[in-house]
């Protein structure tokens, strides 16, 4: 059978609860729990015929966390001060320590009773119920009246009854508050990174532009030369480049490389390297590295002595290059793999190194015939190192290719790689021309490639030293 005081603790939730629900659905959502506390406090006043009240609510070491205080109080340290001592020694203490409802009929004959500074009502009957959550104290209800003897026996009962109920809802409130908060500072983190991204972006574009400028935005003409690139970041900025571009001597350097790692950090590396190569290589000093001779540490082989000074002169960029970023900046442990050929356009000779990178293919009509494997070390990765130099006579129809490992290592939706296999079956077919190969090589990337994202920079290079045509 319910009685008396079941029933009206069910009344005060049903209305704390209804309160509750008229808050959320108000454009008002901000101190959800701060009104659920008043209203609280308003209720039970109203059942118990009380004056006033307070209600504190407590964690697990029994501090506050939120309060609806009876009489306004200073801020900062005497509010806190003011509050410990009333959980402390005053009744609401008694209730904490002991876990049951505190009633006083006359505070006068009663030393539970604790009178506060500067009390701006008098204070004669007291009731302080626990708000329990399971074992833990929840909070602390406080009532008060100016009269002796308010509160009964009954009026205990009846608050003890209605604590429960009062928990659900504070519970809920609390629970809402901090996930209004939790919504609030994230919707404001939200904002913050949206920003921080449309900037990034921003300034991602700009350097993917500068790095753009880098390279060649017009490929030399020349003579009875073809020349094809392509070039395909994998993010808004790359560590491989390719560079085309006229020497002394009338002679023409061309570059293909690619920095270790990815993003923004191989792409500074490689913006350096490629200014230092086309530096060095032009016969200019820097940073007290001296004008360029003949032999400035290079170790020529046996063909090498049949090239041009000027093409041993541009080809000891390598070297100063690599002395320089193992000195300068060795310390960041980046590094790229290199291919530096130059070519005397008259002749058809080309002096070249290949510090690390994939081999360089020569192709013509009856597939490949000839592969330009490494010559030395990859760039910067240690100082004062030699680097071989080699050299071959591109034929009438004979066609260079380079590319970066991205070209092999192009990752397709099942995971496979594109593999250099796959890449040399493509250069046996027969091809008439740069730009063929190129498109060749391009579909099948694609074809492989399909809908997977981009897992690495690809750079394409093809040069063919065009066949004289016939009258």
């Amino acid at each position: 059978m319910v009685n008396y005081s079941d029933n009206i603790a069910l009344g005060i939730q049903t209305r704390l609860l209804q309160s509750f629900i008229e808050l959320v659905r108000s454009s008002d959502e901000e101190g959800m729990l701060k009104a659920t506390l008043q209203n609280t406090v308003d209720l039970a006043t109203e059942i118990t015929g009380a004056e006033t009240g307070s209600l504190f609510l407590l964690d697990s070491k029994c501090v506050v966390t939120d309060c609806i205080m009876m009489r306004e109080t200073p801020s900062g340290q005497d509010s806190a001060r003011l509050i410990g001592s009333v959980l402390d020694k005053g009744l609401a203490g008694w209730v904490v320590k002991r876990r049951e409802v505190g009633l006083i009929n006359d505070t006068r004959h009663d030393n539970r009773w604790l009178d506060l500074p500067e009390q701006p009502y008098s204070v004669r009957s007291v009731i302080v119920t626990p708000i329990l959550k399971g074992k833990s104290l929840f909070g602390i209800l406080s009532l008060v009246h100016s009269e002796p003897d308010q509160f009964t026996d009954e009026t205990a009962s009846l608050m003890k009854a209605t604590a429960d109920h009062i928990a659900i809802v504070l519970e809920n409130a609390k629970l809402y508050d901090t996930l209004n908060d939790a919504f609030h500072q994230l919707e404001k983190a939200k904002n913050t990174i949206e920003a921080y991204s449309n900037a990034l972006t921003a300034e991602l574009e700009k350097a993917r532009q500068i790095q753009r400028d880098f390279l060649p935005d017009r490929i030399p003409e020349l003579t009875n030369w073809e020349i094809e690139t392509y070039f395909s970041p994998a993010k808004q900025v790359s560590g491989d480049f390719y560079d085309v571009f006229s020497l002394p001597g009338n002679t023409f350097g061309i570059v293909i490389a690619d920095v270790a790692d990815k993003g923004v950090g191989s792409a500074l590396y490689m913006a350096l390297i490629i200014s230092l190569i086309r530096i060095f290589s032009g016969h200019i000093s820097l940073h007290g590295f001296g004008k360029l001779s003949v032999n400035n540490g290079i170790a020529e082989s046996t063909p090498a002595r049949c090239a041009t000074p000027d093409q041993l002169n541009a080809l000891n960029a390598v070297k100063l290059t690599n002395d320089y970023i193992s000195h300068e900046q060795g310390k960041e442990g980046m590094f790229a793999t290199l291919f530096f050929g130059v070519i005397c356009p008259a002749t058809g000779n080309m002096a070249y190194i290949n510090a690390g990178h994939e081999p360089v293919f020569v192709v013509n009509a009856t597939g490949i015939v000839k592969s330009l494997k490494s010559t030395g070390p990859a760039v910067g990765v240690l100082h004062d190192i030699e680097f071989g130099i080699e050299q071959i006579h591109i034929e009438p129809g004979d066609i260079l290719v380079g590319y970066t490992d991205g070209v092999t290592e192009a990752v397709g939706p099942n995971g496979d790689f594109f593999t250099r296999k796959r890449l040399m079956s493509i250069l046996e077919q027969t091809a008439s021309s740069a730009l063929e190969v190129v498109a060749q090589i391009k579909n099948s990337l694609s074809a492989h490639i399909h809908n997977a994202p981009p897992s690495d920079d690809i750079t394409l290079l093809a040069l063919q030293h065009l066949p004289v045509r016939s009258e």
